[in-house]
């Protein structure tokens, strides 16, 4: 993979959330802590205005896709919208009269890195039920993203959710679902799929020749043969099965309440889980301002930060940016990543 010098391009995210105030910023540290050029798609105004509101130093400058690199080191480079929409957000209230800008900016920063303008989609945060309120037909982000890669008249590709940091890397089978569907949605097929999405995706994008995984249990016990649910023995057991039969590196399924201890984590790269708190109450635990959210699967490297809007503490300035400026940094080192080099994984960094 060829080293470029394009921006990133970051979303808007909920401009009533801190997304807008920790790209202000992340550009504010862009020295100190070496954050990569990035282009804001949004409305330049608004963001101008919260730098105002916040008493951040931070020029604003509506830029062409062309000219954000040049532009970074002197001023926050915002791509206006294609549309010109505007956006007119207060701190702490969401609105979904600003759903179609948020929807847009995600669009757009995907034409961006499909066309060659940016190396990656970089997401600031949102909240599913100001979307949903206006008719948004997806679970999450993650989901959305699938739809816009996926080929005319082709199903989505599956989407994975990683999320990543410098102590662990965790993966759940089953995203945004309420636990009580977990069972029925938890087949071996879709155990087998993601893992072997984890396993290509840590080879072609990390550059780990031999990723080494491991699968949580969904009942205490893993389950204990069977006398406490029947999951982990008639389909995680199964999957694992087909999937070592075909070279992949993975164990289990094990007992999720000891697999995340720093003995047990030094055994392998990404855990697997089958619901999504088995899988972001440790990470968050551990790692809560470092860790990213990484799709893998897509055709294009994206990045988040592994944490929500917080419309808790939205424009008190207190937010800090720290998850972002992780997304941001690992979206580089995956967009550009040297052909044969590796890059540092939690358990052999």
């Amino acid at each position: 993979m060829a080293s470029d010098h394009r921006p990133l391009a970051l979303t808007l995210g909920d401009p009533s959330g801190i997304g807008p105030e920790i790209a202000l910023a992340a550009w504010r540290l862009r020295g100190e802590r070496e954050v990569p050029p990035f282009q804001l798609v949004g409305d330049p105004e608004f963001l101008e205005a919260t730098a105002y509101r916040l008493g951040l130093s931070v020029p604003v400058a509506e830029v062409e896709p062309d000219d954000a690199c040049e532009v970074f080191a002197r001023a926050l480079p915002v791509l206006p919208l294609p549309s010109g929409a505007k956006v007119i957000a207060t701190p702490g209230a969401p609105d979904s009269a600003n759903a179609g800008a948020i929807v847009e900016s995600i669009t757009a920063a995907v034409d961006l890195v499909r066309s060659g303008a940016a190396s990656a989609v970089v997401t600031n945060p949102i909240a599913k039920f100001v979307l949903t309120r206006v008719g948004f037909a997806h679970p999450g982000h993650t989901e959305f993203l699938a739809a816009l890669a996926a080929k005319e008249g082709r199903e989505p590709p599956l989407p994975v959710m990683m999320l990543w940091s410098d102590t662990l890397a965790v993966v759940p089978v089953t995203i945004h679902v309420a636990l009580r569907r977990v069972p029925d949605l938890l087949t071996q097929d879709l155990v087998e799929r993601t893992a072997r999405i984890v396993y290509a995706d840590l080879r072609a994008r990390f550059g780990l020749e031999q990723p080494r995984l491991v699968l949580s249990g969904l009942n205490p016990h893993a389950g204990e043969s069977g006398t406490m649910g029947t999951e982990d023995r008639d389909v995680l057991a199964p999957a694992v099965a087909v999937l070592r039969s075909e070279g992949i590196d993975i164990r289990g399924p094990l007992p999720a309440d000891t697999l995340f201890h720093e003995r047990a984590r030094a055994t392998y790269d990404v855990a697997l889980t089958p619901t999504h708190d088995q899988a972001l109450i440790p990470i968050k635990t551990l790692a809560f301002d470092e860790g990213v959210n990484v799709t893998l699967g897509l055709p294009f490297v994206r990045t988040s930060p592994d944490h929500g809007t917080a419309f808790d503490i939205a424009g008190q300035g207190v937010a800090k940016p720290d998850s972002l400026i992780a997304a941001l940094r690992l979206a580089q080192r995956l967009a550009q990543r040297p052909a044969n080099t590796v890059l540092p994984f939690p358990a052999r960094a």
